[in-house]
């Protein structure tokens, strides 16, 4: 599954999820979505303005966490 670190790109900048928004275009609704893992989905436009707004490279932001070591390790904790 794809885990987007959002919050530790927010944080490392220093920016909040209101003004991120902003400098994006969306809504702190759909910022908060992408921010706690529930979005199904990302538009790549989104995505752009995310990065240009953070100035980073979407895998900073982008991980693939296997789903399968995932629930193994959720078993074990």
């Amino acid at each position: 599954m794809i885990v987007i670190n959002l919050d530790v790109m927010m944080a490392k900048r220093k920016m909040g999820l209101t003004e991120l928004a902003g400098k994006v275009g969306i809504t702190l609704a759909n910022l908060s979505i992408l921010k706690n893992n529930k979005a199904k989905a990302v538009r790549l436009e989104t995505l752009d303005a995310i990065c240009k707004a953070l100035d980073c490279q979407p895998g900073d932001i982008l991980e693939y966490v296997d789903s399968q070591e995932e629930e193994y390790g959720n078993k074990q904790q």
